[in-house]
């Protein structure tokens, strides 16, 4: 007579639990690993070229929004919007944009355009050496 090992197989409750554990894990690892901005703290300086900035729009980077409204005039501001403390996902020719709830920040100077927001968004200093932007 020959005995058998029964092994035994998860539930499909169990198979499901895991899977979205998993995914959830996932999810948060890639969130962390950025280094993800908290509302509390400030992001450090960061680094960019001049040529990088196109003229009358901007870009996101490292926790900040840098524009250049006029070719040769630079502003940065937080990227954090306003209005909920979310990360702004957007600069177009026309404005910094928080697709989160449709607030709009002016490029000059970071003030609202449209709300919900109410208050313009955190502004940064910029120094220009050379062909390099320092925003802190």
């Amino acid at each position: 007579m020959t005995d058998q090992i029964q092994i035994p197989t998860p539930s499909r409750r169990v198979v499901l639990a895991t899977a979205g554990a998993g995914a959830l894990a996932l999810c948060l690892a890639g969130c962390s690993a950025s280094g993800a901005p908290t509302t509390s703290s400030a992001p450090g300086q960061v680094t960019v070229p001049v040529a990088d900035i196109p003229v009358g729009a901007g870009v996101i980077v490292d926790g900040y929004v840098v524009t250049q409204p006029a070719e040769g005039t630079f502003a940065a501001f937080g990227y954090l919007c306003t209005h909920q403390g979310l990360p702004v996902q957007q600069v177009t020719d026309a404005a910094i944009v928080c697709g989160h709830h449709g607030s709009t920040f002016s490029l000059a100077d970071g003030s609202v355009i449209t709300g919900p927001a109410t208050r313009a968004l955190t502004e940064a200093t910029v120094t220009r050496t050379g062909d390099t932007l320092t925003i802190n």
